[in-house]
């Protein structure tokens, strides 16, 4: 179990060493439990989240890649309201595939660049 969280870790670490941020293109960072996904948009350089959302808010139907889509969606909803076109993708250390790739190409249909 050490062995697998240690290997995460390094993922992640070295993911976000490679992801730069400022304040004008905020970070969105993913995360994807077994039954949830979370996406979150950063200001790294005030330490504070500017927007979430989660599919607890939204009424399940679906499957999991149907929810996550659902999320994309709405978070590219509202982080247009907020005018920012471009974001910085941060997976942590989850592989983009299933889920997080589904979350990603919403954002990216509704006009998002990263």
């Amino acid at each position: 179990m050490l062995q697998k969280t240690l290997k995460r870790l390094r993922r992640k670490n070295r993911i976000r060493s490679k992801v730069s941020w400022t304040a004008l293109v905020p970070r969105l960072a993913v995360f994807r439990s077994n039954s949830n996904m979370y996406a979150q948009l950063i200001d790294d350089t005030i330490w504070k989240t500017i927007t979430s959302f989660s599919d607890l808010k939204i009424k399940k139907s679906g499957t999991k890649t149907q929810m996550a889509t659902k999320v994309g969606e709405e978070m590219a909803k509202k982080v247009s309201e907020l005018k920012i076109s471009k974001i910085v993708f941060d997976r942590g250390w989850f592989a983009y595939h299933g889920r997080v790739k589904a979350l990603a190409e919403a954002l990216r249909a509704w006009g998002l660049k990263f």
